[in-house]
């Protein structure tokens, strides 16, 4: 018997067996899908290969920072877009100003000479105007983030009287005075009076006496002498102070703060009626 010959064929077939076993072991795992042509390597439907975030995933952050953007805007900071040229040349028409909501959460209220926005119902307007509850939640979201303009009962003016403050216009030399001291207001527009009507008035405790900063084209507490609530805005429907100018980016500033009332003392002759 040809022994070697029996070790060559053997030795053969154990090599032909251990390629076979070894392009089994190499070749790709099939499980229960495979008669659907679904290796495990792919990912079930509706998951994207690699852990890119899925639609809805994407879709439910973006309206987390939706909500996170309304609330901080509704309780600490509130863009509010510059409607009116009523306060040139301190706001521009288009200005997007940052509204401090925290301002007088704390025990202060606003001082002589702040650029506050507050809500006029009562005050500048009578009654909320109507609208429909739909489209007035959708422009309420717009106007919180800075998108849209703000609701008609909103206005952005300048305090020159708190309350107890005598406010008169003017004197003989044309100047505003407060509690019988003339100011001298440098942010006013130039070319513009302090006032083209004539007024006298003690600021009711807990409301604010306010005007525009472009005094010709500024509708404000002067207007409203003679109408329910006498021209002034209740402290508690100050929304906050404007702080810092937004937007455009050429315009990224401080609103400027203003030394005119520095010299003001407070007004010792008790709190009344406007006069004349």
């Amino acid at each position: 018997m040809d022994t070697e010959a029996q070790h060559t064929e053997r030795d053969r077939s154990s090599g032909e067996e251990e390629r076979s076993r070894s392009a089994r072991v190499s070749g790709p795992e099939k499980g229960p899908d495979a008669a659907s042509g679904q290796t495990s390597e792919q990912a079930p439907d509706g998951d994207e290969p690699g852990g890119v975030l899925t639609w809805r995933r994407t879709g439910l952050i973006g309206l987390a920072c939706m909500v996170f953007l309304l609330l901080f805007s509704h309780f600490v900071l509130q863009p509010f877009l510059v409607p009116s040229s009523s306060m040139e040349p301190t706001l521009q028409v288009g200005d997007r100003i940052l509204v401090n909501k925290l301002a007088y959460r704390f025990g202060d209220e606003p001082r002589r000479g702040d650029v506050v926005v507050f809500d006029g119902t009562g005050s500048f307007l009578q009654e909320q105007p109507a609208g429909n509850p739909v489209t007035g939640l959708l422009h309420d979201a717009a106007a919180a983030l800075g998108l849209a303009e703000p609701d008609e009962t909103d206005f952005v003016k300048r305090v020159v009287g708190t309350g107890g403050d005598r406010v008169v216009c003017c004197d003989k030399k044309g100047r505003l005075s407060v509690n019988g001291v003339p100011v001298s207001e440098r942010y006013v527009m130039l070319g513009d009076r302090p006032s083209n009507v004539p007024f006298d008035i003690v600021v009711p405790d807990g409301t604010l006496w306010v005007m525009g900063d472009h005094r010709s084209q500024s509708s404000d507490s002067r207007d409203h002498l003679g109408q329910p609530g006498g021209g002034v805005v209740p402290v508690e429907q100050v929304i906050g102070r404007a702080d810092w100018i937004g937007w455009p980016v050429g315009r990224w500033t401080t609103v400027p703060e203003t030394d005119a009332f520095d010299a003001v003392p407070d007004w010792t002759g008790g709190a009344g009626h406007g006069h004349g």
